[in-house]
């Protein structure tokens, strides 16, 4: 029965797919947030509850991603042709893995979160950043450490100055999330203004 309601919104939002669409412009926070207004309610939301910072909700979806809600690892290929298994259950906006996510919906009480919901998929992110700054004591606000965490997991991120790839996704989020946060000063107060849409 679960699995029939999960699998039931998962349709409404197949059907909702033009409120699910990839923003035209990523590499910008305010044009994300002029094209999905209802977003940035999410993600302010998110700020206020788990105190994670919009622009590092941003970059890690943005790393992850790209606004693709159904993003997904892609094959792996039998030799280099054959389309074989995913590397990962990575799916949606945040790409959080399977158990992860049921974690999540159990810690959380959110039992009908979908991982094609950004609002669900912001939320996660809160919630996992701030277990990260209290299992690994990093700031909410540090993007390259907790990107680390994020892709590493809790467990593997002391690991993670041996993987030069992961670093590079770290710096290239951290990049991201001061270009999302210095955009978000120019129109955050025009955004915090829109009182037009009330939930």
């Amino acid at each position: 029965m679960y699995r029939l309601i999960n699998k039931f919104f998962i349709i409404i939002i197949l059907l909702l797919n033009g409120c699910s669409s990839i923003p035209n412009n990523t590499t910008s926070s305010c044009s994300i947030f002029d094209e999905k207004y209802l977003w940035y309610k999410h993600a302010k939301k998110v700020e206020k509850k788990w105190g994670t910072p919009i622009y590092i909700q941003l970059a890690i979806i943005k790393m992850e991603s790209n606004f693709d809600w159904l993003a997904k690892p892609a094959r792996k290929k039998i030799f280099k042709v054959i389309p074989f298994k995913r590397p990962s259950s990575s799916f949606g906006y945040s790409q959080a893995v399977k158990g992860t996510w049921k974690q999540y919906k159990e810690e959380t009480g959110n039992k009908l979160a979908t991982r094609a919901r950004f609002k669900d998929s912001v939320d996660f992110i809160g919630w996992y950043t701030n277990k990260t700054e209290t299992i690994l004591k990093i700031s909410k606000k540090d993007a390259f450490k907790q990107y680390l965490a994020y892709h590493e997991g809790w467990g593997n991120f002391k690991n993670y100055k041996k993987n030069k790839k992961v670093i590079g996704l770290a710096k290239k989020v951290e990049k991201q999330s001061n270009i999302y946060k210095k955009q978000l000063l120019n129109c955050q107060n025009s955004l915090n203004k829109n009182k037009y849409i009330i939930f």
